[in-house]
């Protein structure tokens, strides 16, 4: 008795887990690299001007990840959109 090659296997649970984690990376790769730039940025100033205001770092993070959702919304939803599709379409062969 033969399992048909489209079962649920480790090597697709593998595979699926793969995808998934691409997505995730895909999607927050935007925001959290620019609020990352503006951290620096923020940082190298105020080691600079030796400014060490705590709220000088939160308040620019703040705006650069609204702005960031903003742009990049669309286009992170249009991914998850496409793996959550894939993965919904896909459930009938996995049995």
């Amino acid at each position: 008795m033969s399992e048909g090659p489209t079962k649920l296997t480790s090597d697709l649970a593998l595979a699926l887990t793969n995808e998934m984690l691409w997505a995730a990376i895909l999607i927050a790769t935007p925001v959290l690299g620019l609020s990352m730039l503006v951290g620096l940025l923020i940082s190298i100033f105020q080691v600079v001007t030796q400014i060490q205001e705590m709220s000088l770092t939160f308040v620019p993070k703040i705006l650069v990840v609204a702005v960031s959702l903003i742009v990049f919304g669309p286009w992170m939803l249009q991914i998850l959109l496409r793996f959550a599709s894939s993965s919904i379409a896909n459930i009938p062969s996995y049995f």
